[in-house]
């Protein structure tokens, strides 16, 4: 499949000019390619924020919902039917601010998703204030004598959390960041890949150079599956790893649990109403 499948013509892109967001579409766009995933199999779910407006951008069904709500509208969208690739994405705003607490129980649910976060460590929508993944010392146009939060760290707290499949990926390595995407399109649970993205207008420090001088890939020598090195790995300080820095494949799924599943019951979309049934339970209540 030719990736300008997904492409939408004649429109307005309302990022800036050299903004990573491009590169991780152009990522997202390939991955599905390769996976012969059309728009009719895919759903892409946001929230709010640049990072939130990809799937305006793309051919491709897409729910675009409150901010930092996005996991949860793609756990509902994924239980109801489980057939299709459900895609959730948005910045580190949107995933780690707004929505830390839904990041932390999507981890503990597990649905079958792949929440692909654009973390910039800045608001680029709102005009540059600090986000929960700006460094210390930080200086915005908000924080003007610098940022005084440790930074939210989203890949230990996945790792820690138990999330089975954790990856981190550079927007400014198209190939790389689309076998990432592909890898945790194909795992069986829920699979985050955190992928830093500069910002060129309001983050002026976290540079594509910047990113390209303070991260690595790890090597064949890197075993995923030892938990024990994941998470020691995403708390070191130094270099950034980059590629699947965790991943399990023990953990049965969020739909997989659901009791209304287990006896091999039709999803949700398929199913009719019982009219007389719903109105008697509604006569109870009376």
């Amino acid at each position: 499949m030719d990736p300008t499948t997904f492409d939408l013509h004649d429109i307005d892109i309302q990022w800036c000019p050299g903004c990573g967001d491009f590169k991780i579409m152009e990522s997202l766009k390939k991955a599905l390619a390769a996976l012969d995933l059309g728009p009719e199999k895919v759903v892409i779910v946001s929230g709010i924020g640049q990072a939130a407006k990809t799937p305006h951008f793309m051919k491709c069904n897409f729910f675009n919902g409150l901010h930092g709500r996005a996991l949860s509208n793609a756990t509902a969208i994924k239980v109801s039917n489980p057939s299709l690739n459900v895609i959730a994405l948005g910045g580190d705003g949107d995933m780690y601010g707004e929505g830390g607490n839904h990041f932390i129980h999507t981890i503990r649910r597990n649905p079958d998703i792949t929440n692909l976060v654009f973390n910039n460590m800045v608001y680029g929508l709102t005009k540059g204030q600090a986000s929960p993944t700006s460094p210390m010392g930080f200086k915005t146009p908000v924080q003007v004598e610098g940022v005084i939060n440790e930074p939210f760290n989203p890949v230990g707290i996945a790792v820690a959390q138990g999330a089975s499949f954790v990856a981190r990926a550079f927007a400014g390595d198209v190939e790389r960041t689309k076998e990432l995407i592909m890898a945790a399109i194909q795992h069986k649970g829920y699979a985050l890949v955190d992928i830093f993205q500069p910002c060129v207008s309001f983050n002026k420090v976290n540079t594509y150079q910047w990113f390209r001088e303070h991260t690595y890939y790890l090597g064949e020598e890197h075993d995923p599956s030892d938990r024990k090195k994941a998470l020691y790995l995403s708390i070191s300080e130094g270099k950034y790893p980059l590629g699947i820095i965790y991943r399990s494949l023990e953990r049965k799924t969020f739909e997989e649990n659901q009791p209304f599943y287990k006896d091999g019951y039709e999803p949700f979309y398929r199913r009719s109403v019982d009219l007389d049934k719903l109105r008697n339970v509604i006569d109870q209540y009376r």
